[in-house]
């Protein structure tokens, strides 16, 4: 697994057995199957272990035992964002309650009226945290997204929870998304971008990314400084049962670079990880050599 391929994993069948036990049991009942289906993961799918592994011990130096939790509880946690944003779609969030560091920058962004960008990254889950704000930010955010879905596995989900509650702007090769985007910023909607992944071919940046260096999509951070829009890092870690933290960065209001704002967007970054380890959701060689 030496890079992202933009897929979605997952058996449609996998999808049914835990929609039906969120639906008939509730979502402790679906957790308690995930636990055990996590665990087989956790025994057998040895890319992915491996790739956390090595990540673990390149970024964060740690090795073994302590290592090896990590990849469980990562595996673990990874099952309940997925199941936390089927819940929502199916309705079942009352349970659910989060704190905001720094909501007021995003009330802000939305009150300049240019709309906003927020660069986020496969840490934690800002789809599932974007459905407790209940539109309280924003009317609309648009998630910018490859549409690369297992077709059967997205139809099922739509027609069993009526589909994702934001807007998608699936990325396409004549590059009619940024029309897109710039239409979404005009209506002052909110832009969503994870900005951690690139597919093999694409333009990408190169930085040092927790005392290594790491190749970065170049797309997202030069559409964050084409656009006369503020841009803001979001991140959304579980921190508990039920429960996300959610947070802002100071918006970027002025013209920058976009090698500055990656520069920016990957220091926060690094502080996310090194405060959620078990919630970095990229399952590839990250440090490439």
């Amino acid at each position: 697994m030496s890079r992202w391929d933009g897929k979605t994993k997952g058996s449609l069948l996998g999808y049914k057995i835990f929609l039906f036990l969120i639906n008939a049991l509730g979502l402790n009942a679906a957790y308690g199957l995930l636990r055990m289906v996590s665990y087989y993961y956790y025994l057998f799918a040895a890319k992915p272990k491996e790739a956390l592994l090595d990540f673990y011990s390149k970024a964060l130096h740690v090795s073994g035992k302590p290592a090896l939790v990590l990849v469980r509880q990562n595996f673990f946690i990874l099952g309940q964002t997925l199941l936390d944003r089927a819940a929502f779609l199916l309705g079942k969030d009352k349970n659910f309650t989060h704190t905001f560091e720094n909501e007021q920058y995003l009330l802000d962004i939305r009150d300049k009226g240019r709309g906003g960008i927020l660069l986020s990254a496969h840490l934690g889950n800002w789809e599932t945290a974007g459905n407790l704000l209940k539109g309280r930010v924003t009317p609309t955010i648009n998630i910018v997204m490859l549409d690369a879905e297992v077709e059967s596995i997205k139809k099922f989900m739509d027609l069993s929870t009526g589909g994702s509650r934001f807007k998608i702007i699936p990325i396409k090769n004549d590059l009619s998304h940024v029309i897109s985007i710039r239409n979404a910023l005009l209506n002052n909607e909110f832009v969503a971008i994870h900005a951690d992944r690139y597919l093999e071919g694409a333009k990408y940046i190169e930085l040092d990314f927790l005392g290594k260096k790491a190749k970065f999509p170049f797309g997202p951070f030069v559409i964050a400084s084409k656009f006369d829009a503020p841009v803001t890092f979001v991140f959304a870690a579980k921190d508990g049962k039920f429960s996300y933290h959610l947070s802002a960065t100071t918006p970027i209001e002025s013209k920058m670079k976009p090698e500055e704002i990656a520069k920016l967007y990957v220091a926060e970054l690094e502080r996310k990880v090194r405060q959620y380890p078990e919630q970095w959701f990229n399952y590839f060689n990250f440090f490439q050599e």
